[in-house]
């Protein structure tokens, strides 16, 4: 099968991108835009369709079905990219020394290669964590539509950013939400345990029951014969609790085995430098799948400008990319949140204005200059004030 779209005869200077996500369309949409004639090659596992990844954090509320995500088929998107889209085809394998990619569908030359692998849920290493349902991406959600349905108690594994949007989500679609986390409050990772109080109370208020500085141990089907008619969640205190359905949103962990079987550095991430190059001069790599200064950045702004600046590089003009300092949104309707810069550390001194309905946090560092802010409810306004002051 050639795939849909374009084919050219030009091979050795084929652009190939190994991925379907948002990080892999941004970048033939980034190519295209600056050279209409460039053979870009699309290798994805799934259908690359084309949809909203952080729609998925809102799908019970909304009513949406799984299919309804789609905005556009991979074939109608390879057609109007003109590039070639081979969907359904997992890559076996990379040969750097020819330039070669590996499928089960033939081997393809590359002129320069984009990994865009992305990064899958991370499961805890507990008894029946193959149980716990992942809402990573369309495909996961739409194995586990029939499930998220028909639950009515949902524990959700994790107060991150995601854990905190699902756990409102479907609490105001009237389910019965636990949500669980290790870490002492919400958003732990993201902003002090005070500047979390009115997610907490928010939270609280539309009926979600928080069980925090608590993991869980295991789970264990209710009816052995009925794989589908709940758990028994046995939490690390001794605990039980019973539960239609356990998701885990405890984060992700990047792709690696495709670049570590090629021979290409990794470290949290595929390692790249600052023109988002990898160990290998003819390997790039773009989106949730990268380490970039020693950070991972599993956020769409960087991969827009990751996808801008990368495009321009692949066409011969070398281009860093530069972030500047990028808004975090929560997007937890009854008390939504919006953070940037550095939020994190016992050096910051925090300033803060408080009422009933927001907040408005600005962290200074040692210097007493503006490093970081959090502002919150009625007060989402002040963010983009803020976020002009802080250092780029």
């Amino acid at each position: 099968m050639s795939g849909v779209g374009m084919n050219s005869p030009h091979h050795g200077d084929e652009i190939v991108v190994i991925g379907s996500g948002f990080a892999a369309q941004q970048m033939s949409k980034s190519l295209r835009k600056l050279d209409g004639e460039r053979p870009i090659r699309l290798i994805t596992a799934d259908s690359g369709d084309e949809y909203n990844k952080p729609d998925l954090s809102h799908v019970v509320s909304r009513g949406c079905a799984a299919a309804a995500m789609t905005r556009q088929s991979g074939s109608d998107f390879a057609e109007q990219q003109c590039i070639t889209l081979l969907p359904h085809c997992p890559v076996l394998g990379i040969d750097p020394a020819n330039r070669r990619v590996l499928t089960a569908q033939g081997s393809f030359p590359y002129g320069q290669l984009v990994l865009a692998t992305g990064a899958s849920a991370v499961r805890p290493d507990i008894p029946g964590s193959e149980h716990l349902v992942t809402l990573n991406s369309q495909q996961e959600y739409a194995a586990a539509e029939g499930l998220i349905q028909q639950a009515r108690r949902i524990m959700i594994l994790g107060a991150g950013l995601i854990g905190c949007e699902l756990a409102m989500d479907m609490a105001s679609a009237g389910r019965e939400v636990t949500l669980v986390d290790l870490a002492d409050s919400p958003l732990s990772t993201l902003l002090p345990a005070a500047l979390s109080q009115p997610l907490q109370q928010a939270l609280r208020s539309q009926g979600v029951k928080l069980q925090l500085g608590q993991g869980i141990a295991g789970l264990s089907p209710l009816d052995p014969d009925r794989p589908d008619g709940g758990w028994r969640v046995t939490l690390a205190d001794g605990g039980a609790s019973e539960q239609d359905l356990v998701i885990a949103a405890i984060g992700l962990r990047p792709n690696l085995t495709l670049a570590e079987s090629a021979g290409i550095e990794v470290g949290h991430g595929i390692r790249v430098d600052e023109r988002l190059q990898t160990s290998d001069p003819h390997i790039f790599a773009l989106g949730d799948c990268v380490e970039w200064q020693g950070r991972l950045l599993p956020f769409l702004q960087p991969i827009v400008l990751g996808a801008n600046a990368l495009a321009r590089t692949l066409l011969g003009t070398p281009t860093p990319l530069t972030l500047p300092p990028m808004l975090v949104k929560v997007k937890t309707p009854l008390y939504p949140l919006q953070l940037a810069g550095r939020t994190q550390g016992e050096d910051l001194a925090w300033q803060c204005h408080w009422n009933r309905h927001g907040m408005v946090a600005e962290a200074r560092g040692a210097d007493g200059l503006l490093c970081g802010f959090v502002v919150g409810g009625d007060k989402m306004s002040a963010a983009f004030p803020l976020l002009r002051q802080l250092p780029r």
